[in-house]
């Protein structure tokens, strides 16, 4: 797992063809608004969010992020134990985000 700046991460994001950008947060923060093109897995919901990770491909690179920062880290490692080692943890999290937002349809 790599922590990234929202610097860093808009930077990667935008060169990275094989990435894929993963939002952690619960139904209720989504609804408050997204990155655009992020995929939504609850960690709170974790067979759901273990079922959606176990069919990763693990040549892919994953960008992930909550509220904060601390359940994107928790995320990052579980994916890593499940062999998805290319991971990128969003410093501060969604609150702490200052690019492009999206409202979910």
């Amino acid at each position: 797992m790599t922590d990234l700046n929202n610097q860093e991460w808009k930077e990667q994001t935008a060169q990275d063809t094989k990435g894929f950008i993963i939002d952690v947060r619960t139904d209720e923060e989504v609804s408050e608004g997204i990155i655009p093109s992020a995929l939504h897995y609850d960690i709170f919901k974790p067979q759901e969010f273990m079922n959606a990770m176990n069919n990763m491909d693990a040549d892919q690179n994953y960008y992930v992020y909550c509220r904060a920062g601390s359940r994107s880290m928790q995320a990052c490692q579980i994916m890593e134990q499940l062999g998805l080692k290319n991971t990128f943890n969003l410093t501060g999290g969604y609150s702490n985000w200052d690019g492009d937002t999206a409202i979910p349809e």
